[in-house]
C-alpha cells in the first residue's frame, strides 16, 4: 500500500510540475522571436499591414518579430503552415477573408477553416476599388460597363485571391458584362501586370494601389460599399455610381493554431488592440485606405461564422465555380 501511494504521490508531482512550468512559461511569454505568416507573396496589403503590426508587437513586447511571406494556393499554403504549427504563440498570422471565408466555399483545404485556428484580434476593414489601366476608355462605371458590352471577353481582369475573384464574378454578374479572368498568386504581381498593361482591369482592397492611383499611375472606377475611402475622396461608390446594394466589405485579423493557450491568446489580443488604436498606426491604415476595426477573439469568430455564411449564399446565387 505504501508502495502505491508513493507511486500517486510521485505522479502527481510530477503532473503539479508541468502545469506549473506550463504557467510559468506562459507568465514569461514571449521570450523568443515571434513568427507572423503572411499567406500571400510581397507586396500585397496583407504584407504592409503585417509589417505595420509586426514593428509595434516587437516595440512593445521586446522581442523581435519576424515577417514570412509564404504565398501559393490562395493562401492554402502558408494557412496550412500555421494550422501545422506548434501552440505557442510564437507563430500566428495575417488572415483575410480569403483563407478562411471564401475559399474553403470555393475548393477543399488540408485544415478545418474554424476548428484549426484559434482567433486572436482583428486589425482592419477596408472596401475593394474597382481600378483599370489609364489606357482603358471609361472614366466611370457606366463607361466601364458599356465599353465592357462592346468588347466581350476581350478585357483582361487579374485576382490574387479568392475574396477579389467572387468579387468580380459577382460584379459581372451584377453589371451583365463578361470579361477574361486571369489568375495570379498574390496583389504584387497581379497589380505589377495592371500596371504595365498585361491586364485591364483589378478589383482590390486599397492597400495595395492607393498610392498608383494617387499618382495617376491607374484609374479608380468607383468604389465597393456605401462610403467613399477617405484617402481617394473624389472616387465615387458603387451606389453613387448606379450600382446599389454591392456590399463585399473584407476584413483582416490574426489567427494562431489552435490550442494555443488563452492566457497566451488574451496577452496578444490586448496587445494588437492597442497597437490598432494607436493614433499613429491609424493614420498608416487610413492613408492605405483601411478602417481600423476592433473585435474581440469570440466577437471575432462570431464574425468569421457569419461571413462565411453570406458568402455562401453569394457563390450559390452566382453560381460561381474556381477556376
Amino acid at each position: 500500500m505504501k508502495g502505491f501511494n508513493a507511486v500517486v504521490h510521485m505522479v502527481a508531482l510530477g503532473v503539479l510540475m508541468a502545469v506549473s512550468n506550463a504557467v510559468l512559461a506562459q507568465q514569461a511569454y514571449p521570450s523568443k522571436p515571434i513568427r507572423i505568416l503572411v499567406p500571400f507573396p510581397p507586396g500585397g496589403s496583407n504584407d504592409v499591414v503585417g509589417r505595420i503590426i509586426g514593428q509595434k508587437l516587437a516595440e512593445s513586447l521586446g522581442v523581435q518579430t519576424l515577417l514570412e511571406t509564404r504565398g501559393g494556393g490562395n493562401g492554402i499554403i502558408g494557412t496550412d503552415a500555421l494550422a501545422k504549427s506548434a501552440p505557442d504563440g510564437y507563430t500566428i498570422m495575417v488572415t483575410t477573408m480569403n483563407t478562411h471565408l471564401v475559399t474553403p466555399l470555393l475548393m477543399p483545404t488540408p485544415y478545418d477553416a474554424v476548428n484549426d485556428f484559434a482567433a486572436v484580434a482583428t486589425l482592419d476593414s477596408s472596401e475593394s476599388i474597382i481600378v483599370v489601366h489609364p489606357s482603358v476608355a471609361a472614366g466611370n462605371l457606366q463607361e466601364l460597363v458599356a465599353l465592357a458590352k462592346s468588347k466581350p471577353g476581350q478585357l483582361n481582369y487579374g485576382t490574387s485571391t479568392t475574396f477579389a475573384y467572387v468579387t468580380t464574378v459577382f460584379f459581372c454578374m451584377k453589371t451583365g458584362i463578361a470579361m477574361q479572368h486571369i489568375p495570379y498568386k498574390g496583389a504584387g504581381p497581379a497589380i505589377t501586370d495592371l500596371l504595365g498593361g498585361q491586364i485591364q482591369f483589378v478589383i482590390n482592397t486599397p492597400g495595395s494601389i492607393v498610392t498608383y492611383v494617387k499618382s495617376g499611375k491607374l484609374r479608380a472606377i468607383a468604389v465597393t460599399g456605401e462610403k467613399r475611402l477617405p484617402a481617394l475622396p473624389n472616387v465615387p461608390t458603387l451606389t453613387e455610381s448606379g450600382l446599389p446594394d454591392f456590399d463585399m466589405k473584407g476584413f483582416r485579423g490574426v489567427l494562431a493554431p489552435r490550442a494555443t493557450p488563452k492566457p497566451i491568446i488574451d496577452k496578444l489580443s490586448a496587445e494588437i488592440t492597442r497597437i490598432v488604436s494607436l493614433p499613429e498606426v491609424q493614420e498608416k491604415l487610413a492613408a492605405q485606405g483601411m478602417d481600423p476595426f476592433i473585435l474581440t477573439p469570440e466577437q471575432f469568430t462570431a464574425r468569421m461564422k457569419a461571413d462565411s455564411a453570406k458568402f455562401a449564399q453569394i457563390i450559390k446565387a452566382a453560381n460561381i465555380k474556381f477556376e
